[in-house]
């Protein structure tokens, strides 16, 4: 099985349906001291829009990660693996409060995971401007 880099905004089927799969992931966000967080997360992937999405608490170390990079973003991934597949989106993250925003991050984890969260007034959703995708599998 080789690597294969994806279009993030047009995957290929296969690539698109492990996406679809319940599987937990990781977000890595730099520390301000440029050293990765690595921490598990539920992720949902939108191709259409090339962005990835993560719910989060707004004082989750995450998302000070995030917050601290600036009006640019940060530049993060997420990843997933089974076995010997895995899959890797990369781009640019932004913290987004509306709450017409994070209400459809919820819905997506909800139908990716088969769960609805708890209320939270403190979440916020991460939107992650895709740049790159890849993988294996």
């Amino acid at each position: 099985m080789a690597t294969s880099q994806q279009d993030p905004g047009a995957p290929d089927a296969s690539y698109l349906a492990f996406w679809r799969e319940w599987h937990l992931c990781t977000l890595t966000t730099p520390r301000p001291d440029g050293s990765p967080h690595v921490v598990p997360v539920g992720v949902t992937y939108d191709p259409e829009e090339r962005l990835a999405r993560v719910i989060a608490d707004k004082a989750s170390t995450k998302v000070g990660n995030i917050l601290a990079a600036g009006p640019d973003g940060a530049r993060v991934a997420v990843c997933q693996v089974d076995r010997g597949r895995w899959a890797t989106l990369e781009g640019r993250a932004f913290v987004r409060t509306d709450p017409e925003r994070v209400a459809d991050a919820v819905r997506r984890y909800a139908e990716r995971y088969g769960r609805t969260p708890g209320p939270n007034p403190t979440r916020v959703a991460i939107e992650i401007e895709l740049t790159r995708a890849m993988g294996r599998g």
